[in-house]
């Protein structure tokens, strides 16, 4: 008998009598009420599914609590089910916009809703086999998932900045999925139906910059046997992602300035400029600021690539989210019938993480090769035993209570532009304190960043 497909119902009461009787019969029903059921414990099913979210049950003032279980739950489409005067106010209309497929407007009409259900349902396995394809069993199809807060908000970050034409910076360590979050910012934007092209910007050559990214005519330079479009050009209407975009050399990046400011491209050998309509994502490993600071970067580069930004969290910021990902990891590389137990889940999130996401699916690939049994041992990951840990222990409460404390410090400094007395006030706490504070963690007030250009990176106007 073919197994029902999951079907998240999530409202403000238990849901058992707003299911209409036709879908329980097609859909395994998951019920989920954000009144009694707390975020930290998140509901699992295996496999693909999708979801209702019932708006109508909600007074206007309680349409917030919604957001949090739609960006948490693993729910791949959802569609949300409203009263037609709902639709009148500008924040359901947001919501729908934002996390929303599709939406249904009360009476339920079974069928159409059924209808709708299935189109979501297809439309969610034909994507994921698109990403299998393309990833083949690569972490990127799952670096944005997880219930922990930390991927929450970065996947919240992306999905606001997803519906703006603007560019976007993404910056992360290597292995936190800053392509997954490139293609979830295109996929949620209204050029999903369009071209996403990714350039790699730590592999394109000086010298060929602007043919690669331009394109070029025919008998332009020696070899251009043929009339040649560009990554630009090709990106037109959709999405360009220059992917390592501070591996750029000044060179390069004078290259693409005129292309930033005025969205205009003129090929190797053409004889007028032409006009696209591109967003651009750049994802980054260092912080462009950084990279300004130490004469490695235009300023006017980096101020055209805009002020929206995220940074992915490290495996290590988001360790809650560790069994989710071991999961998935051993779905995607066919493991799915191998076990984690607990003395290995303990050990792995205890393990420093220096290659984040990448390192985990590498490891568990490793596990299911090495591993004599169903149940997979730190052993089997190249992990040692959970015994003593060989670094002060970092789930102690006071290890918490000491990450809760550098947090507020660096959330005040930041929101109050490194101003220790608006800081201390705050967190309501005297500038003696915050400095006691500072000094118990060690940590140092940070200098302003110089994002003056350098010699010969002057402003373009």
């Amino acid at each position: 008998m073919e197994q029902k497909r999951p079907l998240v119902w999530l409202s403000a009461d238990s849901g058992e009598n707003t299911v209409p009787p036709s879908l329980t019969s097609q859909w395994a029903i998951v019920p989920v009420d954000i009144n009694t059921q707390s975020l930290a414990i998140l509901p699992h099913w295996r496999g693909l599914a999708v979801g209702v979210c019932v708006v109508a049950d909600l007074e206007l003032a309680g349409l917030p609590l919604f957001a949090p279980w739609l960006e948490a739950l693993p729910v791949s489409s959802w569609l949300a089910l409203v009263r037609r005067e709902q639709l009148q106010h500008p924040a359901v209309r947001q919501l729908i916009r934002e996390f929303c497929q599709d939406y249904h407007t009360l009476p339920i009409a079974p069928y159409r809703l059924s209808d709708s259900l299935g189109h979501m349902w297809g439309m969610s396995k034909l994507t994921e086999a698109l990403a299998s394809s393309d990833h083949a069993s690569d972490y990127q199809q799952y670096a944005l998932e997880g219930p922990s807060s930390a991927i929450r908000m970065a996947r919240s970050l992306v999905r606001k900045f997803s519906i703006t034409n603007e560019p976007l910076l993404i910056y992360g360590a290597s292995g936190t999925g800053k392509e997954a979050a490139a293609r979830f910012a295109h996929e949620h934007s209204d050029r999903r139906t369009q071209a996403l092209v990714n350039v790699n910007c730590a592999a394109l050559p000086a010298s060929l910059t602007q043919s690669e990214l331009f394109g070029h005519e025919r008998g332009a330079f020696t070899h251009a046997l043929n009339k040649r479009m560009g990554r630009i050009a090709a990106a037109d209407g959709g999405t360009l992602v220059l992917t390592g975009a501070d591996e750029l050399s000044l060179e390069q990046q004078s290259a693409i300035l005129r292309f930033l400011q005025d969205g205009i491209i003129e090929p190797v050998g053409a004889s007028r400029p032409i006009k696209v309509n591109v967003r651009i994502i750049a994802t980054c490993s260092v912080p462009l600021e950084k990279r300004v600071e130490q004469g490695l970067f235009r300023s006017d580069v980096f101020y055209r690539l805009g002020n929206l930004s995220v940074t992915l969290p490290t495996l290590k910021e988001r360790l809650e989210d560790i069994p989710f990902l071991a999961r998935r990891a051993l779905d995607a590389c066919d493991g799915s019938q191998y076990q984690i137990g607990s003395d290995t889940l303990v050990t792995l999130a205890r393990h420093s993480w220096p290659g984040n996401l990448r390192e985990l699916q590498n490891r568990i690939r490793q596990a299911v090769l090495m591993t004599k049994s169903l149940h997979i041992t730190p052993e089997d990951l190249g992990l040692e035993p959970t015994g003593a840990p060989a670094q002060p222990d970092r789930f102690t409460l006071e290890a918490f209570r000491a990450r809760a404390e550098e947090q507020a410090i660096s959330t005040s400094l930041s929101l109050t532009h490194q101003n220790v007395s608006a800081a201390a006030r705050l967190l309501k706490i005297s500038r003696v304190s915050f400095y006691r504070l500072l000094e118990k963690h060690n940590l140092q007030l940070p200098s302003s960043i110089n994002l003056n250009p350098g010699r010969g990176q002057g402003d373009r106007t």
